[in-house]
């Protein structure tokens, strides 16, 4: 079994999140040192593919683009996996979006409406902090709105989803998995480190005592929108270095399997071009 499929939730199996080891380092390549050596190595071929990926989307028709989406609970490390993951390309073709509390505008359209907005474009990576299952997640646990509402948005994150691939988009879904602990540490590190502590919110506190019923949302959209056309991982994630790692080999061989090239360019006529470039006698 590859690291991958040690991740991969089967799409329909039962999900038990208690039961899957936040602390595990799947497929890392060493300890600490070395696998942060090993991501820094990682970039320049993550860096080459994405670029290939970006000349791919600016002919006319090719619609391939990616979008990793990152969910966890607070202190999971969505930021630093973009920092560390997604600094290594292009931000030229790059594209992230935070999904933070809807506005006055965005409650009054469809919940996907702000999502929509945000796909990225031909030739892109995209990445969400946060997404579309926030709606079936704070929504749920909060009792923000009644179950009758966020209860059919399964079936509709998998419709919505399934056309996203069918347009180009190759999804990479990653629930960043922690222990109770694990949090509570970080939140604490934040009150304790001044370049972090403006990042300390009382609400998390208030989030953190509904620990067991996020747990189980996220079980319930892991099992019932994990399908072969947009799977999720299970990513251990209390361990930091390795969380990036495996997010990062994600994103590599998902790049590596689309194999983009730079596109032909037939319409140059190079001995034209050559010539008029010469220099002037």
């Amino acid at each position: 079994m590859n690291f991958r499929e040690e991740l991969h939730v089967v799409p329909g199996a039962p999900v038990d999140l208690a039961g899957r080891d936040p602390s595990a380092k799947p497929g890392v390549p060493g300890d600490k040192a070395k696998t942060k050596t090993a991501l820094d190595e990682m970039g320049e071929e993550l860096a080459s593919l994405q670029d290939r990926l970006y000349a791919e989307g600016t002919v006319e028709g090719n619609t391939r683009r990616i979008l990793l989406v990152l969910q966890g609970m607070d202190t999971s490390g969505k930021g630093g996996v973009i920092k560390h993951v997604a600094g290594q390309v292009d931000p030229l073709g790059l594209e992230i979006a935070s999904f933070k509390k809807p506005t006055k505008e965005e409650l009054s359209h469809d919940f996907l409406w702000r999502i929509r907005k945000r796909i990225p474009a031909h030739g892109h990576i995209g990445i969400f902090d946060r997404s579309h299952y926030e709606d079936v997640l704070i929504v749920r646990v909060r009792e923000l709105v009644e179950r009758s509402i966020w209860e059919p948005r399964y079936d509709e994150i998998n419709e919505f989803e399934r056309e996203l691939t069918e347009d180009g988009v190759t999804l990479i879904k990653c629930f960043l998995h922690i222990t109770y602990d694990t949090q509570r540490e970080r939140l604490l590190a934040r009150l304790d480190d001044p370049a972090k502590r403006w990042k300390f919110n009382e609400g998390d506190i208030d989030e953190r005592r509904r620990w067991d019923d996020y747990q189980a949302a996220y079980q319930d959209a892991l099992r019932r929108c994990s399908t072969e056309h947009a799977p999720w991982y299970v990513v251990p994630s209390d361990a930091k270095w390795a969380r990036n790692w495996v997010v990062g080999n994600l994103l590599l061989e998902t790049l590596r399997e689309m194999d983009p090239q730079y596109p032909d360019r037939p319409d140059l006529d190079d001995a034209d071009l050559k010539a008029k470039l010469a220099p002037p006698n």
